[in-house]
């Protein structure tokens, strides 16, 4: 009598109770994020003043997650997750008590402790907990876990915030968050991972050498380069606009906040019909095809948006950048999981991410300027064209060598 060998969950029910955490924590954030722009602009603050707010806490998270990268490598994914959820607590308490747009800045910069420890940990985790034939299709279904926080996020933010106030809605988010936060602290406290090793000492020469290892990769000329240069080219496009929608939606569409909300969810449940597709794609075909199709998904649904006038246009708008940032994800982070070795994902991402955030740091000051000299539709035209610009770099650089991983890490390193 033969045995069928039972076929193991792509998710262990470590994975569950960590996705569990992050769909409660960024439930929280997606709920007021999507809505800063506009309560900024309620406190007075014109539309060059939102770009500069944006621009200055851009600085200190970049900084801030150099740091949490090398943290999180040094003393597990886990506790640097943890111990960031706590800055979030704070981070929420600092947002609600902010009397003006001005002390708004440094409550955002508190805001965004936890996302410097978080964001570099949390692919790195999945990574860990992944075997590389199927980390695409891992990464396409913790992509559309993830999308529930934006389904369910904005609109409960914009209802609360279009009737009650945005004070009632920061005092909701931060109590989800709170929650989610005692969830983290609990797992970092009771569970290791399979592949989490001995803690590493935090000194001044670990964090050198692993800083010149990363910078070592990010300009060797290889795939990490060709990546590097297109999130750039990416990030300076979007960082024009992301905080601009809103008010755009808001003052030149005539979209209401709750609307607005509403938008938010369509996006997210948009972006949850294709991370899995994405993954399949990636596993079977290589990261380049999803993340070329992305772009080019994206580039249709900006030449739409410069068009649409009504709640319904942009409703179609949001959908399909839904798609594109879908077949995005799970692939770039794929990519990006097999070229760095797993033991430095967390310091390349604070580092990787930083770097990009550099380039882009005064875009969405740029981009409120353009939008004061020659109108509001100007900066959406320039991030559209430049989703086309990167489609050639992407389909000829993107193609991974035939190699191990393995090989792959030590050609890295080297």
């Amino acid at each position: 009598m033969t045995t069928v060998e039972k076929k193991a969950p792509l998710l262990s029910p470590l994975m569950r109770w960590f996705m569990l955490a992050m769909v409660l924590a960024n439930i929280a954030g997606t709920m007021s994020i999507l809505l800063m722009p506009i309560y900024l602009s309620e406190q007075g603050a014109s539309i060059g003043q939102v770009g500069l707010v944006f621009t200055i806490t851009s600085v200190a998270i970049l900084i801030l997650q150099i740091i949490g990268g090398w943290v999180s490598d040094s003393i597990g994914r886990l506790r640097a997750i943890a111990i960031g959820s706590v800055g979030g607590i704070i981070g929420y308490i600092a947002l609600i008590i902010a009397p003006t747009w001005q002390w708004m800045i440094v409550a955002l910069i508190i805001y965004q402790i936890p996302f410097a420890l978080v964001a570099p940990s949390f692919n790195a985790f999945i990574a860990e907990n992944s075997v590389e034939e199927n980390r695409g299709r891992v990464y396409g279904i913790t992509g559309t876990i993830y999308q529930v926080t934006g389904v369910i996020g904005p609109p409960l933010g914009g209802l609360i915030a279009g009737s009650y106030g945005f004070k009632p809605m920061l005092l909701v988010a931060g109590i989800l968050y709170t929650a989610a936060a005692g969830l983290r602290i609990w797992m970092a406290t009771t569970m290791r991972t399979p592949k989490e090793k001995q803690s590493k000492p935090m000194s001044m020469s670990s964090f050198k050498s692993s800083m010149g290892l990363v910078f070592g990769m990010l300009f060797g000329g290889g795939i990490i380069t060709w990546i590097f240069i297109t999130d750039g080219i990416n990030d300076i496009a979007n960082q024009l606009t992301n905080n601009l929608q809103p008010l755009y939606l808001e003052q030149v569409a005539g979209i209401t906040i709750q609307q607005i909300g509403l938008l938010g969810s369509i996006f997210s449940i948009a972006m949850m019909i294709v991370p899995m597709f994405s993954g399949k794609l990636s596993d079977r075909y290589g990261e380049r095809v999803p993340i070329f199709f992305g772009f080019l998904t994206i580039f249709a649904s900006l030449w739409i948006f410069l068009s649409a006038r009504n709640f319904i246009g942009f409703a179609v708008v949001w959908a399909i950048f839904g798609l594109g940032g879908g077949l995005l994800g799970p692939a770039y982070q794929a990519l990006i999981s097999k070229v760095v070795p797993a033991k430095m994902l967390g310091i390349f991402s604070g580092i990787f991410y930083s770097s990009v955030g550099f380039i882009s740091l005064a875009a969405p000051w740029l981009g409120a300027k353009m939008w004061e000299i020659w109108g509001p539709r100007s900066p959406f035209f320039v991030t559209a064209i430049a989703s086309v610009l990167v489609l050639p770099i992407i389909w000829i650089k993107f193609k991974l060598p035939e190699k191990s991983g393995a090989a792959l890490e030590e050609s890295a390193v080297a």
